[in-house]
């Protein structure tokens, strides 16, 4: 399966310490050299900095060959690159959690999930044991969920 990240899935992973759910569900995954420099980036929190020094093994750097597209300029760089990315691979799947980028990315035909769409696989699978806690500890950042989604998600997952 040919995955395609955005910069937020990942960095959220890490700050929730739940990194490792991306190998288990995918095996592999890809990203474009912008969200390398954003990872990387002084502005990006200092475990996302750290664990970024030596990416792992699964975790695959791509170059976007496609020229960039004004229909995406009013996205950040690495959206842009991951969806010019994800066509340019034939992605299966492409990971964004900004709304614009999810439009953009499923009007050009391509299939979309964002960080809580790979919690709720985690946990539908039997990856993520403790699916309140994880939900906790995401809350605990400025990640911003929708109430219904999150009550929705934690009534699917209740133990």
């Amino acid at each position: 399966m040919k995955v395609i990240s955005n910069t937020s899935p990942l960095c959220y992973l890490l700050l929730i310490d739940q990194i490792d759910i991306l190998p288990q569900l995918f095996g592999k995954l890809i990203i474009p050299e912008a969200v390398c420099r954003e990872l990387s980036d002084t502005g990006a929190p200092e475990v996302v900095r750290q664990w970024f020094t030596h990416p792992p093994a699964w975790l695959q750097i791509v170059a976007v060959s496609a020229v960039s597209d004004a229909a995406l300029a009013r996205l950040h760089p690495g959206e842009q690159d991951a969806i010019l990315l994800a066509e340019q691979c034939s992605a299966d799947l492409v990971l964004l959690d900004e709304k614009a980028a999810r439009k953009a990315a499923r009007e050009r035909g391509l299939n979309v999930t964002g960080l809580l769409g790979v919690l709720d696989r985690a946990a539908t699978v039997g990856i993520i044991e403790n699916f309140p806690r994880v939900i906790a500890r995401l809350n605990a950042t400025n990640f911003r969920i929708a109430p219904r989604v999150l009550k929705s998600l934690l009534e699917k997952h209740r133990k």
